[in-house]
């Protein structure tokens, strides 16, 4: 188009089989027909080729403003594409633009599908990673102290979406897991300390709910985990609690405890009934245990330890007006003792000083009943200590019983008649006359045994008082001169026969037999003695530091005395022949028994 209208030959060239070349010479033929010069055709040609130029020009800008913004979308396009897989992380050959594609809209094409699924995977990941980093910041929320108030619950958009790779991913899943095993760890131990919380409240008697909201309003009424305050500050509230609550538990123990001691001496002070005692069981349980055995709902309430007080001074009131009568009947106790045991109770807590001590107020009755279990304590002691002794005494007491017996029954005319249990006293007779000659062994023994003992403890030995080493002493004694008295009475007899022999045969003695009485009778003369009987000189005792009244018995128990009187009243029978002898048995014995009237060999 660009050689019409510069010269003939150049229209010339210009091909006519073309639409456009058709309507060129249709119109150079229109103007030659009109009669149109030359240059005319040619001024108008060049118009119409200017005309042309504008046409084509709009239509090469228009389309290579179309390529541009191709060209520009396609180059968009691809460095969103590039970012995505920069920021998803994924394979770059798997999105890689295939390069046999030349023209743009076929590289658009290309692209377009890549960069949708990209762009889907994009929300996918955003979508995953904001849910990960949402439960995150929950359980931060949780855990932290102002975030759990100020965290509303609602997902916070994506700031950062530059990274959303499958590591971000795998991070922010184990930053969650740790976060929710951390969590697991403070809702367990939050769930321990308000169990232990729960326990140390029900033992005091305290309100649990109001204990648990003061550190935090979520630690009670609440069914849901996620609603529990797991913070620090709650973790340390719930701890400070705990202490406060064992270090009220400690004091509220040893209150307790003081409190029941007094209650059980109060109770044995007061002898109580198990029934008055069955009401306070749980409490009286406290003094015996441990803290961590105390687990009683409400066995350290203020109430309880109030009741227990209550009964206390309820108790002590009643002490107060039974004191006197506890104070004499522990006294009782110890004459019990000491009775069985054959000692003498201390006489500065007779009864009648403990009455008068009593009721001046000089003495404080619950120190003088102290005074008095000591001393049934020590008296118990004794006993102990003395039972080998007492238990050789008994013996020696049963066979003097069977002694005494045993005369009574040889002085029994009526022994061998053939009555009912007849053979049964003859074997008694025969045992009791074995035993009695072991009673001489028995005091020997006994005095070996208590001289021992003495010396052991550096203490006489009593017995109601009485030296028991002097009471076997005079025995011994008693015994001796029992034996001469008998062996008397039997030469007198053998006398009183030849004397009546004399007098009824008219016959004199034998000289043998004369001079044999004779020399007898010059020996019991030759003595110094008024009566004309040999009288064996009685031996002291010696007590070493004893007082006389432990040589002189002062009393003896009931069938020790009645063994003594038996044995005076059979020596005075024996001895009661004629008056000669009576009067010669009399001041024989009076030799032995001496002059003084307290001793207990002194005939009344």
């Amino acid at each position: 188009m660009a050689g019409y209208g510069l010269d003939k030959a150049v229209r010339a060239s210009v091909s006519f089989d073309t639409p456009c070349g058709a309507l060129l010479r249709e119109l150079e033929q229109i103007w030659t027909e009109i009669g149109e010069r030359e240059q005319d055709k040619d001024r108008m040609f060049l118009e119409l080729e200017k005309e042309c130029m504008r046409v084509y020009r709009r239509k090469v800008d228009s389309a290579s403003a179309e390529r541009a913004q191709l060209h520009q979308s396609l180059m968009a396009k691809e460095a969103e594409l590039k970012a995505l897989v920069a920021s998803i992380g994924e394979n770059t050959t798997q999105f890689k633009v295939d390069e046999k594609h030349t023209s743009l809209k076929d590289q658009l094409a290309a692209v377009t599908p890549l960069l949708e699924e990209l762009r889907t995977k994009k929300e996918e990941r955003i979508k995953q990673i904001s849910n990960v980093q949402s439960q995150i910041e929950k359980i931060k929320a949780q855990i932290s102290d102002h975030g759990y108030q100020n965290y509303d619950g609602c997902v916070k958009q994506l700031s950062d979406d530059h990274d959303l790779s499958t590591r971000r991913i795998s991070d922010l899943q184990m930053q969650l897991r740790n976060l929710q095993k951390e969590k697991s760890d403070r809702l367990q131990k939050v769930f321990i300390y308000v169990d232990e919380v729960h326990g140390l409240c029900a033992v005091l008697g305290m309100d649990f709910a109001e204990t648990v909201k003061e550190v935090h309003p979520s630690l009670h009424g609440t069914n849901s985990e996620n609603s529990t305050n797991i913070s620090d500050s709650t973790l340390e509230g719930l701890t400070q609690t705990i202490l406060k609550l064992k270090a009220e538990k400690k004091t509220r123990v040893f209150k307790l405890q003081e409190i029941v001691e007094k209650l059980h001496k109060l109770w044995n002070l007061m002898e109580s009934a198990e029934q008055e005692r069955r009401q306070f069981a749980k409490v009286a349980a406290v003094l015996g245990s441990s803290e961590e055995e105390i687990t009683s709902p409400g066995i350290l309430s203020l109430d309880t330890i109030q009741e227990t007080e209550e009964e206390v001074e309820r108790l002590t009131k009643q002490k107060a007006s039974r004191m006197k009568e506890l104070v004499l009947k522990k006294r009782l106790e110890l004459e019990d003792v000491c009775r069985n045991a054959h000692m003498e109770p201390d006489m500065n807590t007779a009864p009648e000083k403990i009455i008068a001590l009593i009721d001046s107020g000089l003495v404080d009755p619950c120190e003088l009943l102290s005074s008095i279990e000591v001393q049934i304590a020590k008296a118990n002691e004794e006993s102990l200590t003395r039972k080998d002794i007492m238990d050789r005494v008994d013996k020696w007491l049963s066979a003097c019983d069977e002694e005494t017996w045993l005369e009574e029954y040889n002085q029994d005319d009526n022994r061998y008649s053939a009555g009912r249990g007849a053979h049964l006293n003859l074997k008694r007779a025969e045992k009791a006359r074995i035993l009695v000659q072991k009673i001489p062994s028995m005091i020997d023994s006994l005095i070996a045994k208590t001289f021992a003992w003495e010396d052991e403890r550096n203490v006489p030995f009593l017995y109601d008082g009485v030296r028991l080493v002097a009471i076997l002493e005079e025995q011994k004694l008693r015994r001796a001169q029992r034996e001469e008295d008998k062996r008397r009475c039997r030469d007198q007899k053998k006398l009183q026969s030849l004397l009546l022999k004399e007098l009824i045969f008219g016959s004199k003695p034998s000289p043998r037999k004369t001079n044999s009485f004779n020399r007898r009778m010059s020996n019991h003369h030759s003595n110094g003695n008024g009566t004309g009987f040999m009288t064996p000189v009685p031996r002291r005792v010696s007590a070493g530091s004893a007082t006389p009244e432990l040589l002189t018995p002062r009393s003896y128990s009931g069938r020790y005395n009645n063994y003594f009187k038996e044995n005076r009243r059979l020596t005075a029978a024996a001895l009661n022949f004629s008056a000669v002898s009576k009067e010669d048995s009399m001041s024989s014995f009076a030799s032995i028994s001496g002059s003084e009237p307290d001793s207990p060999l002194y005939l009344h």
